[in-house]
């Protein structure tokens, strides 16, 4: 077995008449045998001219095959320490592993002599046979720059191939044919662009910082890598049934892209005609019939798309169409960030870094007129689905909303604190879904220009932003390298506050039933349960207009459980706080203190906290009822010492 870490390999050979013996290979070309016992150096062996990447040993562990960066491959023969054969394989080879000795005729092993199977700097897999040092087998060629295989391993029991690339996707393959099996991938760097897939949003498909797209289900997490672009893929787009995506990208190409039934994605169409990177893409509304592009180079392309050109076949030899440009036309004197079709595909909008949208009629991209107000660049146009409006999102941290008519200003929604990238209708176009460079989600009411909702879950510019066709889920993708999943619970929170409220109804009705029937203990035990201090407070006031108040009170409070007279403490914390509640606080608090234990007491939960938020305004409430009480002792002393002067009798009549 072999291990590659960091430019350092090392294996450990099978146990053999000699013990076990480890060998290392390194940076320095050469490999070297060691000796557990004593760990000293056995032997050094010295055949490669470059870094040695791996090692790999035979069953018997008699024969040891190294690879290395000088584009050979060299086997040995360890008891005497010798290279049998030094076969070169043409590339810097990163892994090499031995196959077992057995017919595998799909892989052009014919014999059951020695075969090995090499992964490195061409990206291909391939087979040689070591006695004459032929390659029987080479994988099909995978176009596109960060194919390049660094590590591969072969798990024998399992009858699998694993193969890693520097784009760190790991290719999972069936060992006796190399047929592809799964597919895993790994960091995505930087996503530029989500989109949903399949007529339910079953599969969603990902551009990141590669040449590479990834399509992945949803429900199984399955992944398809899609090679064809040889640059960055900039923007995705997909036409209204699902089946059929756009891709462009900076080596200045669109491609477009078609999903069968059972998920699998190839290209069927390409084309190329900008001079600069193909920044933003929009396919057709209504039919795929059309697709428009935008570009660096200020101008852009309407793409007619023939169905009878697009092949239906999904087979590997049924190469791509080629689309040809319908029409040309330079929109902007900057790059064009944006383009929007409308959902009749008779209007084509323009976001550009110049600071301004236009309007234009399709097909002939005409211009209808300009949207002037912004203070940057524009990122993202959109048309709305149900009114003649266009949404713009800007640089300057805004989003817009513009009547088609007369070309004006309807609304303006700031909020963002950086720029805007991506804005989108949902909700039968009464609200807005908008992402930005704060890394922030927001969604905005339309009707009254109010953020409702603030999504905080990335730490970096959000460039992609697409919603499900039921508008049920949102899809994001960030700098961050996260793709997150957005789902719409609107209607679930909604149907929950009204079961909460029906809820509290009921328990309501319960409770002035259990008031109304003088049930106090049970009342105050609901009253606690819904946590609301007024209505527990209101059951306590109901106990002291009783007739026989205190013992009731007292009775009522002691077979209260341990919880509820914690939560009743805390209550009673704020009744304090106030001087027309006070008196029911201390009520309980007296009960409390007169049959409770001061140990049991200081067991309760945040019992420390409670006490010093009741000092205070006990001591205050003390010194008022001690003025109150003075003022009338003074008042009383008055009137018992009071002297009324005596009234001259009246004069008797003569």
């Amino acid at each position: 077995m072999g291990l590659y870490v960091s430019g350092t390999s090392c294996g450990i050979m099978g146990r053999t008449t000699f013990g076990a013996r480890p060998v290392s290979c390194t940076i320095d070309a050469t490999i070297r045998m060691w000796s557990l016992q004593d760990r000293s150096c056995l032997a050094v062996l010295s055949a490669h001219y470059s870094a040695v990447t791996s090692l790999t040993f035979s069953a018997d562990g008699h024969t040891m095959l190294s690879s290395g960066r000088d584009k050979i491959c060299i086997v040995w023969d360890l008891r005497s320490h010798q290279a049998l054969r030094t076969i070169p394989v043409f590339e810097s080879v990163e892994a090499a592993v031995l196959l077992p000795e057995e017919p595998a005729p799909k892989l052009g092993v014919k014999s059951s002599g020695l075969h090995f199977l090499t992964a490195g700097s061409q990206g291909v897999l391939r087979v040689w046979e070591a006695a004459s040092g032929q390659c029987v087998y080479t994988q099909q060629q995978l176009s596109g720059p960060g194919q390049e295989l660094t590590h591969c391993a072969l798990v024998r029991a399992a009858g699998l191939l694993l193969s890693v690339t520097a784009d760190h996707n790991l290719l999972l393959y069936e060992a006796h044919s190399l047929q592809l099996q799964k597919q895993f991938a790994g960091y995505s760097e930087e996503v530029l662009d989500v989109r949903f897939l399949g007529p339910e949003d079953s599969h969603i498909v990902v551009a990141s910082n590669s040449p590479c797209l990834k399509v992945f289900e949803l429900q199984t997490s399955a992944c398809q890598i899609l090679h064809g672009h040889t640059d960055i893929v900039l923007a995705l787009d997909v036409f209204r049934k699902g089946w059929l995506f756009a891709s462009c990208a900076k080596d200045q190409s669109i491609r477009v892209w078609r999903m069968n039934k059972a998920g699998r994605v190839t290209c069927v169409a390409q084309g190329s005609g900008h001079t600069h990177s193909v920044g933003t893409i929009c396919c057709s509304r209504l039919k795929e019939t059309f697709l428009v592009t935008g570009s660096q180079d200020c101008t852009v392309k309407l793409w007619p798309l023939p169905e009878a050109q697009l092949p239906k076949s999904t087979a590997p030899d049924s190469g791509p169409a080629v689309l040809q440009a319908q029409a040309t036309q330079r929109c902007h004197d900057k790059d064009i960030n944006s383009v929007a079709v409308a959902p009749n595909d008779k209007l084509l909008a323009t976001g550009s870094q110049d600071r301004t949208a236009k309007l234009w009629a399709l097909p002939q991209c005409q211009l209808l007129g300009i949207f002037s107000g912004h203070r940057r660049g524009l990122w993202c146009v959109q048309f709305s689905p149900m009114d003649q409006v266009l949404a713009t999102a800007s640089a300057d941290g805004t989003i817009k909303l513009w009547a088609l008519q007369d070309f004006s200003c309807l609304k303006t929604f700031e909020g963002h604190d950086a720029s805007v990238l991506k804005v989108a209708f949902v909700s039968r176009g009464t609200q807005l879904l908008s992402s930005g460079s704060d890394g922030l989600v927001k969604l905005w009411t339309i009707k009254n220009n109010e953020c409702v909702r603030t999504l905080d879950a990335h730490d970096d510019k959000v460039w992609g932003l697409h919603c499900s066709r039921l508008d049920d889920h949102a899809l994001t993708g960030a700098s961050d390298s996260c793709v997150i999943l957005w789902k719409d619970v609107t209607e679930a929170e909604q149907a929950e506050e009204q079961a909460k409220r029906e809820e509290q109804v009921v328990r309501q009705q319960e409770l002035d039933n259990l008031l109304q029937e003088k049930r106090y203990l049970r009342a105050l035990g609901l009253a606690i349960s819904l946590d609301r201090p007024h209505t527990v407070l209101t059951v306590i006031q109901a106990i002291r207009r009783d007739p026989e108040a205190c013992e009731k009170l007292e009775a009522t409070v002691l077979r209260l459980r341990r919880d509820q007279k914690e939560a009743l403490l805390r209550f009673c914390v704020t009744w304090n706080t106030n001087s027309r509640h006070c008196h029911e606080a201390q009520a309980v608090l007296g009960v409390l203190l007169r049959h409770e234990a001061p140990e049991e007491l200081l067991a309760y939960e945040g019992v420390r906290a409670s006490l010093e938020a009741l000092l205070p305004y006990t001591e205050r409430h003390f010194q008022r009822l001690s003025r109150t009480l003075q003022a009338a002792t003074f008042l009383d002393f008055l009137w018992h010492n009071m002297k009324l002067p005596t009234l001259p009798a009246a004069p008797s009549a003569l």
